[in-house]
């Protein structure tokens, strides 16, 4: 394929897809493009993401305001250390995901690229860990909603169903991200150069970033909340 003499090589072909491999235009342009149209598309997702996360935090607020104390009371049930350890390790793990997208624009940067990656997904990992072990001590305090829960106020079943839901939720989107890291390290392992061919690494990495600023608004929320005094 050629447009005024300009011909894809065999890399430009491996890592360009439909439709930028059918543009008539020369390697680095449809290279340039192909970036900021996939960097386009994952900050349209995340906006969708921002609105289903938005209206569960509403929800948390508008629960919130009529049930203030029993609030608290149950936020004073959760495990801050537990939480503060996951929040340690995940702004870590965002601070190595910056790294690797940058570093993965410099080809003599492989190195770099790859072991800030598997840090960001050793790091996730180790926070999926930690949220199972505290999965575990809330079943063993029965602050699971439901029949047996061991707080008397009534609203605070509605603050740990918030819990739940939203750690949940949170932890299948950082477990894509995992999936997604993983990925990225299998590629280039399998195509050496792969990292700094293609668009992945920073559409990843957005992805990880906003997992991360999810897990921060949930944190004051679910945990600091009540023990300011």
């Amino acid at each position: 394929m050629s447009a005024g003499g300009d011909l894809f090589d065999k890399t430009a072909e491996r890592h360009l897809r439909e439709p930028w491999d059918e543009l008539r235009l020369a390697e680095g342009r449809a290279f340039a493009l192909q970036r900021a149209g996939a960097t386009f598309g994952i900050w349209i997702f995340i906006a969708s993401e921002v609105l289903f996360f938005g209206a569960l935090f509403l929800l948390y607020t508008a629960m919130r305001l009529e049930h203030a104390a029993d609030f608290a009371a149950a936020a004073r049930e959760t495990n801050i250390v537990y939480g503060t350890l996951n929040t340690a390790l995940l702004l870590t793990s965002g601070l190595c995901a910056a790294i690797a997208s940058q570093a993965s624009e410099r080809e003599g940067l492989r190195r770099l690229t790859l072991w800030c990656l598997a840090l960001t997904a050793g790091l996730g990992l180790a926070f999926m860990v930690v949220k199972g072990l505290e999965y575990r001590e809330d079943i063993e305090r029965h602050l699971v909603p439901g029949a047996g829960f061991a707080l008397k106020e009534r609203a605070t079943q509605l603050f740990f169903g918030f819990y739940w839901l939203s750690t949940a939720i949170h932890a299948i989107h950082l477990s894509i991200g995992i999936g997604l890291v993983l990925r990225l390290i299998w590629k280039e392992w399998r195509a050496p150069g792969f990292l700094f061919e293609s668009p992945q690494v920073e559409v990843a990495m957005l992805y990880w970033g906003f997992v991360d600023m999810i897990w921060i608004v949930l944190y004051p929320m679910l945990y600091l909340d009540g023990r300011s005094g």
